[in-house]
């Protein structure tokens, strides 16, 4: 039953414009935690992807974790496959995410029980047009750990 209870753990974090944003903290594998960050982009819009290759273009989404000794993070940040497109905000080819892309990052617990995590995503949102100034959502999940493996 204490399974089914801390199967999942969510936060909201939303802020006026054309993006929101939800969190979720899920068991994984081998004891891991899985915490998917997800973004709501309204029609017509896109966030960067994390990764970007040049410095002088669009800031790329960003998340930071602010871990402790409860989490460890394990392996690197995942996203889905941004699309890669000439923006005419910046000139340039960029990547970026439409419709509702979805961030994971496995984490292993160094003790059963929950646990809050916190962190921030940084990210900018265009559309064909216009961009708005880079938005920081700060939030915290209260996550399970339900095992913990050496």
């Amino acid at each position: 039953m204490l399974p089914h209870l801390l199967s999942l753990f969510m936060a909201h974090g939303t802020l006026s414009g054309p993006v929101s944003w939800s969190f979720l903290a899920r068991p994984a594998t081998d004891g891991q935690v899985s915490v998917e960050l997800t973004a709501q982009v309204e029609e017509g819009w896109h966030i960067y992807a994390t990764q970007l290759d040049n410095d002088l273009g669009p800031i790329p989404t960003s998340i930071r974790f602010e871990t402790d000794d409860q989490w460890t993070p394990i392996g690197p940040l995942s996203e889905p496959e941004p699309e890669e497109v000439f923006d005419p905000n910046f000139e340039m080819q960029v990547r970026y995410h439409s419709g509702t892309p979805v961030f994971v990052q496995l984490f292993k617990p160094s003790a059963i029980g929950v646990h809050p995590l916190r962190g921030e995503v940084e990210f900018m949102v265009c559309n064909e047009k216009t961009c708005l100034p880079p938005e920081v959502v700060r939030f915290t999940i209260d996550v399970p750990a339900l095992e913990v493996k050496p």
